[in-house]
This record gives C-alpha cells, structure tokens and sequence, in this order.
C-alpha cells in the first residue's frame, strides 16, 4: 500500500518523519530505532513482530491527524468552493502530467507548433476573474523537474493566460521541494482551512479528492504553502531561466 508523506521535523538529515498508509487508516512512524535495555524491559506485551522508534513530541503534535480522511469524492461534488471561498485559493502541483492536459484541445494545437499562450478565458479563468475583482487571492506553485517533463513544458506555456486572469503561478525545481521536505502529493488549500487534496490513477487521471479539515493537516498544508511560495519563481522569471539555460 501506498505511503502518504504528512511531516518531519527532520533537519539535516535526521528521521523523524510521519506517513499514512493509504487506505488503512494508520500511521507509519519513522525514527531511531529503541536501544536502551531498560526502555525496553519496561515495554508492554511485545510481539515478536514489533520494533519501537523514539520520535520528538512536536513531530505528533504537528503532524498527526487528528480525525480519520473522508472517503474520496468526485472533484465536481466540491467545485462550489472556487466560488465560495472568502479570501484564498491556493494549490500545489507535483504531479509529471495530467490527462485532463493531454486531452484537451489546447494539447492537440500546442503539439502543432500553435501559439497557446494567450489563449481567451475559459469558464474556469472567468471565475478567477470575477472572484479576484472582489479581492479575493487565486494561487499555486508547480514542482517540476529538470528537464521539464512534456506536460510540465505544456503548462509552462499556458502559463501566461492563467496569470492574466489573476491566478499567479510560480515555478519550484522537484530538488528544492525534497530539500524543503513539501508534501508529494497534489492538493488545495480553501481559505487556510480546508485541504483538498487530489487522488490520480496510474495514467494521472483525476479520480477525485479528500476533503480535510483536521486542523493538523491543514496547518501542515498552510506551513508548505508557505514555504514553496517564499522559494518558488514566478511563472515569467521561470520561463525565463529555462530558456536562457536550453
């Protein structure tokens, strides 16, 4: 079963690290495993099956959720928030494709050697527009690797139209992110306080999402926003960069 990275407090190298084993409702802990034979001597009906690891408080008390994921539900079931929301929207892209991309029309001219980058709003830019004439904040940060995957040349190019239409994009190498220890998984954040975070298959097709609002993940969530937004370059300083180093 898949693991699902929620924190560490690692620094430098150390392990303390949680993850979810996805689909068990359980958490895996990671940390140095117990040697001292008196710790040991104290511990209670151990299994032959079992090990023990010494974490530090602060890593449970950011990081473990405090109430079991909802089940996975379709994206359309929670699009209302794009348009409920009070003050802010906000994503993480971590993702080498998406096959809501390479369907789309915008794909199949852009593998023609067409001009997508300034292509007109569509409904979900209108909405942006409207949302962020009221003062509300659309935003999201792309990890990518080095070299850019198809799909993540693809949305580089059409980056400029989502910018137009007030959503920043801003640009994060896959290497600084693992440095930086953010989360490996796809998702939005409503209003600093709920996650939505996204489920794909194999062929990175959406299959729907989680919705939490345990207060540790969305803090988790708020605290990577933070920072891969403090890191990360706008979507024209990255184009930039990728072009004068090709």
């Amino acid at each position: 079963m898949a693991l699902r990275f929620l924190g560490t407090t690692s620094d430098g190298g150390d392990c303390p690290t949680l993850y979810e084993v996805e689909g068990t409702g359980e958490i895996l802990v990671q940390g140095d495993v117990v040697t001292d034979p008196e710790h040991i001597a104290q511990l209670r009906d151990v299994k032959p099956s079992e090990t023990f690891v010494r974490v530090p408080r602060e890593l449970l008390a950011r990081f473990a959720p405090h109430s079991p994921p909802s089940e996975v539900i379709p994206f359309r079931d929670v699009a209302h928030v794009f348009t409920d929301l009070k003050h802010t929207a906000w994503r993480l892209e971590t993702r080498r494709g998406y096959a809501t991309d390479r369907s789309s029309e915008a794909w199949a001219r852009w593998k023609a050697g067409e001009d997508v980058a300034h292509d007109g709003p569509d409904a979900w830019r209108r909405n942006v527009i409207e949302q962020v004439a009221q003062g509300k904040t659309f935003g999201r940060v792309r990890i990518v690797d080095q070299p850019l995957t198809e799909g993540q040349e693809f949305l580089l190019t059409r980056a400029p139209s989502s910018v137009a239409a007030g959503d920043e994009v801003r640009y994060l190498w896959r290497a600084d992110a693992v440095r930086l220890g953010l989360p490996e998984f796809d998702f939005w954040l409503i209003d600093s306080r709920t996650m939505l975070r996204f489920v794909f298959d194999e062929q990175d097709t959406t299959m729907g999402v989680i919705v939490s609002e345990d207060p540790t993940e969305v803090l988790a969530a708020c605290q990577a926003r933070d920072a891969a937004w403090h890191h990360a370059l706008t979507a024209a300083d990255f184009a930039e960069r990728v072009r004068s180093t090709a």
